[in-house]
Protein backbone atom coordinates (compact mmCIF):
# COMPACT_ATOMS: atom_id res chain seq x y z
CA UNK A 1 0.00 0.00 0.00
CA UNK A 2 1.51 3.60 -0.79
CA UNK A 3 1.52 5.99 1.31
CA UNK A 4 2.11 10.02 1.03
CA UNK A 5 5.06 11.78 0.86
CA UNK A 6 4.82 15.41 3.07
CA UNK A 7 3.28 17.77 0.33
CA UNK A 8 0.00 20.07 -0.31
CA UNK A 9 -3.01 20.33 -2.38
CA UNK A 10 -6.51 21.70 -3.18
CA UNK A 11 -9.72 21.29 -3.12
CA UNK A 12 -11.72 23.12 -6.10
CA UNK A 13 -14.73 21.02 -7.52
CA UNK A 14 -14.87 20.94 -11.40
CA UNK A 15 -18.24 22.37 -11.63
CA UNK A 16 -16.67 25.48 -9.74
CA UNK A 17 -14.31 26.47 -12.18
CA UNK A 18 -15.13 29.60 -14.60
CA UNK A 19 -16.53 28.96 -18.23
CA UNK A 20 -18.73 30.95 -20.38
CA UNK A 21 -21.20 28.37 -19.93
CA UNK A 22 -22.49 28.14 -16.75
CA UNK A 23 -20.37 25.25 -15.25
CA UNK A 24 -17.15 24.38 -14.73
CA UNK A 25 -15.33 21.47 -17.41
CA UNK A 26 -12.56 19.68 -18.00
CA UNK A 27 -11.30 22.35 -21.16
CA UNK A 28 -8.82 25.33 -21.01
CA UNK A 29 -9.89 26.54 -17.67
CA UNK A 30 -9.14 22.86 -16.43
CA UNK A 31 -5.43 23.27 -17.65
CA UNK A 32 -5.02 26.69 -16.78
CA UNK A 33 -5.61 25.57 -13.10
CA UNK A 34 -3.51 22.84 -13.17
CA UNK A 35 -0.65 25.78 -14.45
CA UNK A 36 -1.86 27.48 -11.52
CA UNK A 37 -0.96 24.52 -9.12
CA UNK A 38 1.99 23.77 -10.12
CA UNK A 39 2.89 27.06 -10.26
CA UNK A 40 2.03 27.14 -6.65
CA UNK A 41 3.59 24.15 -5.78
CA UNK A 42 1.00 22.05 -5.04
CA UNK A 43 0.91 18.10 -5.95
CA UNK A 44 -2.37 17.15 -5.65
CA UNK A 45 -5.88 18.66 -7.11
CA UNK A 46 -9.14 17.50 -4.64
CA UNK A 47 -12.07 17.25 -7.24
CA UNK A 48 -15.42 15.10 -5.87
CA UNK A 49 -16.82 12.84 -7.51
CA UNK A 50 -17.37 13.65 -11.32
CA UNK A 51 -20.14 11.30 -11.70
CA UNK A 52 -23.14 11.92 -13.94
CA UNK A 53 -25.36 13.20 -11.70
CA UNK A 54 -29.42 13.99 -11.55
CA UNK A 55 -32.03 15.16 -8.96
CA UNK A 56 -30.36 17.68 -6.27
CA UNK A 57 -27.26 17.75 -8.62
CA UNK A 58 -25.30 16.58 -5.80
CA UNK A 59 -21.97 14.70 -7.17
CA UNK A 60 -23.04 11.77 -4.76
CA UNK A 61 -25.84 10.31 -6.46
CA UNK A 62 -24.68 9.62 -9.48
CA UNK A 63 -26.43 7.56 -12.29
CA UNK A 64 -23.39 5.34 -12.86
CA UNK A 65 -20.44 4.74 -10.52
CA UNK A 66 -18.50 4.61 -13.77
CA UNK A 67 -19.96 6.89 -15.93
CA UNK A 68 -18.46 10.94 -16.40
CA UNK A 69 -20.32 13.80 -15.98
CA UNK A 70 -21.96 15.01 -19.26
CA UNK A 71 -21.84 18.89 -17.97
CA UNK A 72 -17.99 18.61 -17.50
CA UNK A 73 -17.37 17.58 -21.55
CA UNK A 74 -15.94 21.02 -22.85
CA UNK A 75 -18.05 22.36 -25.70
CA UNK A 76 -14.81 25.18 -26.99
CA UNK A 77 -12.72 21.40 -27.39
CA UNK A 78 -15.85 20.11 -29.35
CA UNK A 79 -15.74 23.40 -31.21
CA UNK A 80 -12.34 23.10 -32.25
CA UNK A 81 -13.17 19.38 -32.96
CA UNK A 82 -15.45 20.42 -35.48
CA UNK A 83 -18.84 18.62 -33.68
CA UNK A 84 -20.22 21.99 -32.75
CA UNK A 85 -20.26 25.48 -33.98
CA UNK A 86 -19.83 28.91 -31.44
CA UNK A 87 -22.96 29.79 -33.31
CA UNK A 88 -24.58 26.52 -31.77
CA UNK A 89 -23.56 27.45 -28.10
CA UNK A 90 -24.61 30.76 -28.50
CA UNK A 91 -27.78 30.14 -29.07
CA UNK A 92 -28.40 29.12 -25.45
CA UNK A 93 -29.00 31.00 -22.17
CA UNK A 94 -26.46 29.42 -20.13
CA UNK A 95 -27.10 31.50 -17.00
CA UNK A 96 -25.65 35.14 -16.10
CA UNK A 97 -23.98 34.77 -12.65
CA UNK A 98 -20.78 33.86 -13.21
CA UNK A 99 -20.19 32.76 -9.71
CA UNK A 100 -23.39 30.48 -9.28
CA UNK A 101 -24.97 27.67 -11.18
CA UNK A 102 -28.14 27.76 -12.90
CA UNK A 103 -28.22 23.72 -13.12
CA UNK A 104 -31.74 24.26 -14.98
CA UNK A 105 -30.46 25.92 -17.84
CA UNK A 106 -27.41 23.85 -17.82
CA UNK A 107 -29.73 20.85 -18.00
CA UNK A 108 -31.30 22.34 -21.20
CA UNK A 109 -28.91 23.60 -23.31
CA UNK A 110 -26.19 20.60 -22.33
CA UNK A 111 -27.86 17.80 -23.35
CA UNK A 112 -28.81 19.79 -26.42
CA UNK A 113 -25.58 20.43 -27.39
CA UNK A 114 -24.32 17.53 -26.54
CA UNK A 115 -26.94 15.24 -29.31
CA UNK A 116 -26.05 17.85 -31.81
CA UNK A 117 -22.31 16.87 -31.31
CA UNK A 118 -23.30 13.38 -31.15
CA UNK A 119 -25.52 13.72 -34.74
CA UNK A 120 -22.37 15.69 -36.11
CA UNK A 121 -19.87 13.37 -34.50
CA UNK A 122 -20.50 9.45 -34.43
CA UNK A 123 -19.74 8.54 -37.75
CA UNK A 124 -16.58 10.14 -37.86
CA UNK A 125 -15.38 8.63 -34.44
CA UNK A 126 -16.92 5.65 -35.21
CA UNK A 127 -13.73 3.54 -35.14
CA UNK A 128 -12.64 5.39 -32.14
CA UNK A 129 -15.74 4.86 -30.19
CA UNK A 130 -16.11 1.56 -31.04
CA UNK A 131 -12.98 1.03 -29.70
CA UNK A 132 -14.11 2.69 -26.24
CA UNK A 133 -17.06 0.52 -26.33
CA UNK A 134 -15.20 -2.72 -26.47
CA UNK A 135 -12.89 -1.65 -23.37
CA UNK A 136 -15.77 -0.45 -21.08
CA UNK A 137 -17.94 -3.23 -22.02
CA UNK A 138 -18.53 -4.12 -18.43
CA UNK A 139 -20.41 -0.97 -17.77
CA UNK A 140 -21.21 1.13 -20.76
CA UNK A 141 -24.19 -0.89 -22.26
CA UNK A 142 -26.26 -1.07 -19.53
CA UNK A 143 -25.44 2.87 -18.04
CA UNK A 144 -26.37 3.95 -22.25
CA UNK A 145 -29.42 1.51 -21.99
CA UNK A 146 -30.36 3.01 -18.48
CA UNK A 147 -30.00 6.29 -19.58
CA UNK A 148 -31.66 5.77 -22.92
CA UNK A 149 -35.29 4.29 -21.14
CA UNK A 150 -34.86 7.44 -18.37
CA UNK A 151 -35.59 9.44 -21.43
CA UNK A 152 -38.18 7.41 -22.54
CA UNK A 153 -40.27 7.52 -19.72
CA UNK A 154 -39.52 11.65 -18.85
CA UNK A 155 -36.68 10.87 -16.87
CA UNK A 156 -38.78 9.14 -13.89
CA UNK A 157 -36.80 7.40 -11.28
CA UNK A 158 -36.08 3.57 -12.27
CA UNK A 159 -38.87 2.53 -9.25
CA UNK A 160 -41.46 4.91 -11.38
CA UNK A 161 -40.96 3.17 -14.75
CA UNK A 162 -45.08 2.23 -15.76
CA UNK A 163 -43.61 -1.02 -17.24
CA UNK A 164 -42.06 -3.40 -14.23
CA UNK A 165 -39.99 -5.68 -16.69
CA UNK A 166 -37.94 -2.99 -17.88
CA UNK A 167 -37.59 -1.77 -14.36
CA UNK A 168 -36.50 -4.85 -12.77
CA UNK A 169 -34.11 -5.48 -15.46
CA UNK A 170 -35.80 -8.62 -17.09
CA UNK A 171 -33.32 -9.24 -20.42
CA UNK A 172 -35.87 -9.97 -22.92
CA UNK A 173 -37.63 -5.94 -21.61
CA UNK A 174 -34.30 -4.74 -22.40
CA UNK A 175 -33.75 -6.81 -25.25
CA UNK A 176 -36.30 -4.95 -26.73
CA UNK A 177 -35.49 -1.70 -25.33
CA UNK A 178 -31.85 -1.75 -26.76
CA UNK A 179 -33.57 -1.84 -30.24
CA UNK A 180 -36.35 0.28 -29.65
CA UNK A 181 -34.03 3.20 -28.23
CA UNK A 182 -30.93 2.08 -30.17
CA UNK A 183 -29.93 5.96 -31.20
CA UNK A 184 -30.59 7.06 -27.91
CA UNK A 185 -28.73 3.88 -26.40
CA UNK A 186 -26.27 4.85 -28.84
CA UNK A 187 -25.70 8.69 -28.07
CA UNK A 188 -25.68 7.95 -24.29
CA UNK A 189 -22.31 5.70 -25.03
CA UNK A 190 -21.30 8.60 -27.26
CA UNK A 191 -21.60 10.84 -25.03
CA UNK A 192 -19.07 9.15 -22.59
CA UNK A 193 -16.79 8.96 -25.17
CA UNK A 194 -15.98 12.32 -25.62
CA UNK A 195 -15.95 13.05 -21.85
CA UNK A 196 -13.26 10.11 -21.52
CA UNK A 197 -11.58 11.03 -24.03
CA UNK A 198 -11.55 15.01 -22.68
CA UNK A 199 -10.63 13.61 -19.26
CA UNK A 200 -7.91 11.08 -20.41
CA UNK A 201 -6.43 14.39 -22.18
CA UNK A 202 -6.55 16.31 -18.56
CA UNK A 203 -5.67 13.71 -16.81
CA UNK A 204 -2.48 12.63 -18.59
CA UNK A 205 -1.51 16.95 -18.64
CA UNK A 206 -1.86 17.40 -14.52
CA UNK A 207 0.09 14.25 -14.19
CA UNK A 208 2.91 15.65 -16.52
CA UNK A 209 2.84 18.75 -14.22
CA UNK A 210 3.30 16.53 -11.23
CA UNK A 211 -0.19 17.56 -9.99
CA UNK A 212 -2.66 14.01 -8.79
CA UNK A 213 -6.31 14.12 -8.80
CA UNK A 214 -8.34 13.20 -5.82
CA UNK A 215 -11.47 12.08 -6.35
CA UNK A 216 -14.59 10.58 -4.20
CA UNK A 217 -15.61 7.54 -4.14
CA UNK A 218 -18.85 7.28 -2.07
CA UNK A 219 -19.40 4.53 -0.02
CA UNK A 220 -22.96 4.66 -1.39
CA UNK A 221 -24.40 4.63 -5.19
CA UNK A 222 -27.73 6.43 -6.12
CA UNK A 223 -31.15 4.44 -5.38
CA UNK A 224 -32.00 5.63 -9.12
CA UNK A 225 -28.62 4.24 -10.78
CA UNK A 226 -27.74 1.70 -13.76
CA UNK A 227 -25.53 -0.04 -11.12
CA UNK A 228 -28.75 -0.79 -8.65
CA UNK A 229 -30.83 -1.34 -11.62
CA UNK A 230 -28.22 -4.30 -13.34
CA UNK A 231 -27.39 -5.50 -9.94
CA UNK A 232 -30.02 -5.79 -7.71
CA UNK A 233 -29.51 -8.72 -5.81
CA UNK A 234 -26.30 -7.01 -4.44
CA UNK A 235 -28.59 -4.98 -2.75
CA UNK A 236 -31.64 -4.71 -0.11
CA UNK A 237 -34.69 -4.67 -2.18
CA UNK A 238 -37.72 -5.92 -2.21
CA UNK A 239 -39.46 -7.71 -5.04
CA UNK A 240 -39.82 -4.51 -6.90
CA UNK A 241 -36.37 -4.07 -6.65
CA UNK A 242 -37.49 -1.12 -3.74
CA UNK A 243 -34.92 -0.11 -1.12
CA UNK A 244 -35.89 -2.38 2.14
CA UNK A 245 -33.55 0.19 4.43
CA UNK A 246 -31.79 3.32 3.37
CA UNK A 247 -28.43 4.60 4.23
CA UNK A 248 -28.17 7.99 6.09
CA UNK A 249 -26.37 8.80 9.73
CA UNK A 250 -27.95 9.81 13.20
CA UNK A 251 -28.48 13.15 14.70
CA UNK A 252 -24.78 14.98 14.58
CA UNK A 253 -24.15 18.57 14.53
CA UNK A 254 -24.47 19.52 11.15
CA UNK A 255 -28.82 18.25 11.87
CA UNK A 256 -30.72 17.05 14.99
CA UNK A 257 -32.90 14.66 12.79
CA UNK A 258 -29.43 12.80 11.22
CA UNK A 259 -28.78 12.86 7.65
CA UNK A 260 -31.55 10.85 5.19
CA UNK A 261 -29.22 9.90 2.39
CA UNK A 262 -32.09 7.47 1.24
CA UNK A 263 -29.34 5.46 -0.71
CA UNK A 264 -30.16 1.58 -0.85
CA UNK A 265 -27.68 -0.82 1.26
CA UNK A 266 -25.71 -3.46 0.16
CA UNK A 267 -26.35 -7.25 1.12
CA UNK A 268 -22.95 -7.42 2.55
CA UNK A 269 -23.36 -11.51 2.70
CA UNK A 270 -23.96 -11.59 -1.01
CA UNK A 271 -21.48 -9.56 -1.50
CA UNK A 272 -19.24 -11.69 0.00
CA UNK A 273 -20.42 -15.19 -1.55
CA UNK A 274 -19.56 -12.68 -4.79
CA UNK A 275 -15.51 -12.61 -3.46
CA UNK A 276 -16.81 -8.97 -3.86
CA UNK A 277 -16.47 -8.55 -7.38
CA UNK A 278 -18.86 -5.52 -7.46
CA UNK A 279 -16.24 -3.55 -5.57
CA UNK A 280 -13.32 -4.76 -7.48
CA UNK A 281 -15.19 -3.66 -10.73
CA UNK A 282 -16.19 -0.44 -8.84
CA UNK A 283 -12.22 0.58 -7.41
CA UNK A 284 -11.19 -0.58 -10.58
CA UNK A 285 -13.44 1.97 -12.46
CA UNK A 286 -12.89 4.72 -9.97
CA UNK A 287 -8.39 4.30 -10.69
CA UNK A 288 -9.81 5.44 -14.65
CA UNK A 289 -10.61 8.41 -13.36
CA UNK A 290 -8.69 9.19 -9.82
CA UNK A 291 -4.72 8.56 -8.96
CA UNK A 292 -6.03 8.83 -5.67
CA UNK A 293 -9.36 7.77 -3.92
CA UNK A 294 -10.90 9.03 -1.39
CA UNK A 295 -13.39 6.48 0.14
CA UNK A 296 -16.54 8.56 1.72
CA UNK A 297 -17.91 7.40 4.70
CA UNK A 298 -15.14 5.20 5.58
CA UNK A 299 -17.22 4.07 8.43
CA UNK A 300 -20.01 2.90 7.29
CA UNK A 301 -17.31 -0.67 6.38
CA UNK A 302 -17.26 -1.27 10.16
CA UNK A 303 -20.95 -0.50 10.79
CA UNK A 304 -23.52 1.44 9.26
CA UNK A 305 -27.00 3.71 9.82
CA UNK A 306 -29.34 1.76 8.57
CA UNK A 307 -32.88 3.78 8.55
CA UNK A 308 -36.25 2.06 7.40
CA UNK A 309 -37.12 2.91 3.86
CA UNK A 310 -39.75 5.56 3.86
CA UNK A 311 -38.63 7.22 7.11
CA UNK A 312 -39.35 11.06 6.93
CA UNK A 313 -35.54 11.46 8.98
CA UNK A 314 -32.62 8.92 9.77
CA UNK A 315 -33.41 9.49 14.23
CA UNK A 316 -35.39 5.76 13.32
CA UNK A 317 -32.09 4.09 12.31
CA UNK A 318 -29.98 1.54 13.75
CA UNK A 319 -26.05 0.77 13.89
CA UNK A 320 -25.48 -2.68 12.00
CA UNK A 321 -22.07 -4.32 11.20
CA UNK A 322 -20.44 -4.18 8.27
CA UNK A 323 -17.98 -6.30 6.46
CA UNK A 324 -15.14 -5.09 8.47
CA UNK A 325 -11.22 -6.18 7.42
CA UNK A 326 -13.18 -8.32 4.88
CA UNK A 327 -13.46 -5.19 2.24
CA UNK A 328 -10.20 -3.36 3.23
CA UNK A 329 -8.34 -6.66 2.66
CA UNK A 330 -10.10 -6.18 -1.13
CA UNK A 331 -8.99 -2.77 -1.16
CA UNK A 332 -5.43 -3.42 -0.04
CA UNK A 333 -4.50 -6.24 -1.99
CA UNK A 334 -5.94 -6.04 -5.21
CA UNK A 335 -4.98 -2.36 -5.24
CA UNK A 336 -1.89 -2.46 -3.40
CA UNK A 337 -0.65 0.30 -5.96
CA UNK A 338 -3.57 2.57 -5.11
CA UNK A 339 -3.22 5.42 -2.73
CA UNK A 340 -6.32 5.87 -0.79
CA UNK A 341 -7.46 8.28 1.78
CA UNK A 342 -10.07 7.07 4.68
CA UNK A 343 -12.76 9.57 4.80
CA UNK A 344 -13.22 8.87 9.16
CA UNK A 345 -15.50 11.92 10.36
CA UNK A 346 -18.39 11.50 11.87
CA UNK A 347 -19.49 9.05 14.94
CA UNK A 348 -16.52 7.35 15.63
CA UNK A 349 -15.97 3.90 17.87
CA UNK A 350 -12.88 1.97 18.95
CA UNK A 351 -13.88 -0.44 16.41
CA UNK A 352 -13.73 2.51 13.37
CA UNK A 353 -10.53 3.58 14.81
CA UNK A 354 -9.20 -0.24 15.09
CA UNK A 355 -10.39 -0.78 11.29
CA UNK A 356 -8.84 2.52 9.80
CA UNK A 357 -5.69 1.34 11.52
CA UNK A 358 -5.91 -2.32 10.53
CA UNK A 359 -6.24 -0.48 6.86
CA UNK A 360 -3.47 1.53 7.00
CA UNK A 361 -4.83 4.59 4.82
CA UNK A 362 -4.54 7.97 6.03
CA UNK A 363 -7.58 9.24 8.36
CA UNK A 364 -8.73 13.15 7.81
CA UNK A 365 -8.14 15.61 9.95
CA UNK A 366 -10.31 18.85 10.47
CA UNK A 367 -9.33 22.23 11.49
CA UNK A 368 -12.60 23.37 11.97
CA UNK A 369 -14.10 20.44 14.08
CA UNK A 370 -10.34 21.18 16.42
CA UNK A 371 -11.35 24.39 18.39
CA UNK A 372 -13.67 22.84 21.11
CA UNK A 373 -13.11 25.06 24.29
CA UNK A 374 -15.15 22.97 26.47
CA UNK A 375 -13.16 19.62 26.01
CA UNK A 376 -9.38 18.54 23.97
CA UNK A 377 -10.43 17.47 20.69
CA UNK A 378 -8.39 14.56 18.23
CA UNK A 379 -8.75 17.61 15.64
CA UNK A 380 -6.30 19.49 17.47
CA UNK A 381 -2.97 19.87 15.08
CA UNK A 382 -0.34 18.59 18.13
CA UNK A 383 -2.36 15.53 17.91
CA UNK A 384 -2.17 14.68 14.58
CA UNK A 385 0.01 11.61 13.39
CA UNK A 386 2.23 11.88 9.89
CA UNK A 387 0.11 9.32 8.29
CA UNK A 388 -3.18 12.01 8.11
CA UNK A 389 -4.63 14.21 5.74
CA UNK A 390 -5.34 17.86 7.25
CA UNK A 391 -8.07 20.19 6.11
CA UNK A 392 -9.08 23.08 6.92
CA UNK A 393 -12.72 21.99 5.92
CA UNK A 394 -13.69 19.80 3.31
CA UNK A 395 -16.46 20.19 0.90
CA UNK A 396 -19.05 19.76 3.53
CA UNK A 397 -17.59 22.92 5.59
CA UNK A 398 -18.20 26.51 5.65
CA UNK A 399 -15.30 28.60 4.55
CA UNK A 400 -13.34 29.69 6.60
CA UNK A 401 -14.13 33.32 6.08
CA UNK A 402 -17.47 31.49 6.40
CA UNK A 403 -16.72 29.89 9.96
CA UNK A 404 -15.56 33.41 10.88
CA UNK A 405 -18.31 35.00 9.74
CA UNK A 406 -21.19 32.50 11.23
CA UNK A 407 -19.18 29.83 13.54
CA UNK A 408 -19.68 29.62 17.21
CA UNK A 409 -18.05 32.57 18.86
CA UNK A 410 -16.45 30.85 21.64
CA UNK A 411 -15.12 27.94 19.18
CA UNK A 412 -13.43 31.06 17.01
CA UNK A 413 -11.96 32.74 20.16
CA UNK A 414 -10.77 29.70 20.95
CA UNK A 415 -8.79 29.40 17.63
CA UNK A 416 -7.39 32.57 17.28
CA UNK A 417 -6.05 32.23 20.92
CA UNK A 418 -4.85 28.56 19.34
CA UNK A 419 -3.28 29.95 16.27
CA UNK A 420 -2.22 33.70 17.71
CA UNK A 421 -4.07 35.65 15.47
CA UNK A 422 -6.73 38.20 15.22
CA UNK A 423 -10.14 38.31 13.42
CA UNK A 424 -8.18 39.77 10.57
CA UNK A 425 -5.39 36.79 10.23
CA UNK A 426 -8.02 34.22 10.66
CA UNK A 427 -8.05 32.37 7.10
CA UNK A 428 -4.21 33.01 6.95
CA UNK A 429 -3.98 31.31 10.36
CA UNK A 430 -5.87 28.57 9.66
CA UNK A 431 -3.82 27.93 6.36
CA UNK A 432 -0.46 28.53 7.80
CA UNK A 433 -1.50 25.81 10.92
CA UNK A 434 -2.59 23.44 8.41
CA UNK A 435 0.27 23.51 6.63
CA UNK A 436 2.66 23.43 9.51
CA UNK A 437 1.09 20.71 10.82
CA UNK A 438 3.20 16.75 10.92
CA UNK A 439 0.40 15.62 8.62
CA UNK A 440 1.83 13.85 5.64
CA UNK A 441 -0.89 15.74 3.10
CA UNK A 442 -3.13 19.12 3.61
CA UNK A 443 -5.51 20.51 1.35
CA UNK A 444 -6.61 23.63 1.70
CA UNK A 445 -10.18 25.09 0.25
CA UNK A 446 -9.32 27.19 -3.14
CA UNK A 447 -12.31 29.42 -1.35
CA UNK A 448 -10.14 29.92 1.72
CA UNK A 449 -7.10 31.37 -0.39
CA UNK A 450 -9.60 33.53 -2.39
CA UNK A 451 -10.65 34.61 1.01
CA UNK A 452 -14.36 33.68 0.15
CA UNK A 453 -17.35 34.18 2.84
CA UNK A 454 -20.00 31.88 3.64
CA UNK A 455 -21.56 32.29 -0.38
CA UNK A 456 -18.79 30.02 -1.08
CA UNK A 457 -19.75 27.11 0.85
CA UNK A 458 -20.24 24.11 -1.85
CA UNK A 459 -22.40 21.79 0.46
CA UNK A 460 -24.37 22.27 3.65
CA UNK A 461 -25.10 17.92 4.84
CA UNK A 462 -28.61 18.04 5.09
CA UNK A 463 -30.24 20.56 3.04
CA UNK A 464 -31.58 19.81 -0.52
CA UNK A 465 -31.06 22.92 -2.22
CA UNK A 466 -28.50 25.92 -2.72
CA UNK A 467 -25.85 23.62 -2.81
CA UNK A 468 -23.03 22.15 -5.65
CA UNK A 469 -23.46 25.94 -7.26
CA UNK A 470 -20.86 27.77 -6.10
CA UNK A 471 -17.96 29.22 -8.85
CA UNK A 472 -14.61 30.90 -9.10
CA UNK A 473 -14.72 33.87 -10.97
CA UNK A 474 -12.53 34.36 -13.39
CA UNK A 475 -9.20 35.84 -13.45
CA UNK A 476 -8.47 35.22 -9.50
CA UNK A 477 -5.63 32.66 -10.25
CA UNK A 478 -2.78 35.08 -10.34
CA UNK A 479 0.69 34.72 -10.18
CA UNK A 480 0.54 36.72 -7.34
CA UNK A 481 -1.32 34.38 -5.21
CA UNK A 482 0.61 31.45 -6.78
CA UNK A 483 3.53 32.87 -5.55
CA UNK A 484 1.97 33.38 -1.71
CA UNK A 485 1.10 29.53 -1.61
CA UNK A 486 4.61 28.79 -3.14
CA UNK A 487 6.27 31.10 -0.46
CA UNK A 488 4.01 28.56 2.41
CA UNK A 489 4.36 25.37 1.09
CA UNK A 490 8.40 25.82 0.61
CA UNK A 491 8.34 27.39 3.99
CA UNK A 492 6.85 24.60 6.01
CA UNK A 493 8.13 21.87 3.46
CA UNK A 494 5.83 20.63 1.56
CA UNK A 495 7.58 20.96 -1.49
CA UNK A 496 10.16 17.79 -2.06
CA UNK A 497 13.61 18.89 -2.14
CA UNK A 498 12.74 22.16 -1.72
CA UNK A 499 15.79 22.38 0.96
CA UNK A 500 18.25 21.07 -1.29
CA UNK A 501 18.70 24.23 -3.23
CA UNK A 502 21.68 26.68 -3.30
CA UNK A 503 21.56 30.06 -1.75
CA UNK A 504 20.84 31.37 -4.97
CA UNK A 505 18.23 29.34 -6.23
CA UNK A 506 14.48 30.94 -6.31
CA UNK A 507 11.01 29.26 -5.87
CA UNK A 508 7.96 30.65 -5.84
CA UNK A 509 8.76 34.22 -4.65
CA UNK A 510 11.67 33.33 -2.22
CA UNK A 511 15.36 33.97 -2.50
CA UNK A 512 16.95 31.22 -0.21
Amino acid sequence: MKGFKRSSGVLLPVFSLPSNYGIGTIGKAAYDFIDFLHSAKQAYWQILPVGSTGFGDSPYRSFSTYAGNPYFIDLDLLIKDGLISKEDVDGFDWGNDPEKIDYGKIYSAKFAILEMAYKNGIEKDREKYEKFKEENRSWLGDYSLFMAVKKHFDFKPRTQWPEADISRHEKNACDKYREVLKTDVEMYGYIQYLFFDQWENLRRYANEKGIKLIGDLPIYVAADSADVWRNPEMFLLDKDNKPIKVAGVPPDDFTELGQLWGNPLYDWQKMKQDGYGWWIRRIDGARKLYDVIRIDHFRGFESYWAVPAGDKNAIGGKWEKGPGEDIVNILKNWFCDTFFIAEDLGYLTGEVKDLLAFSGFPGMKILEFAFNPREPSDYLPYKYEKNRVCYVGTHDNRTALGWLETGDKDEIAFAQKYMGVTAEGFVKGLLHTGMASVADLFISQMGDWLNVGREGRINTPGTDTGNWIWRMKPGLCTEKLAGEMAEMTVLYGRRENSAKTDKNSVIGEIRL
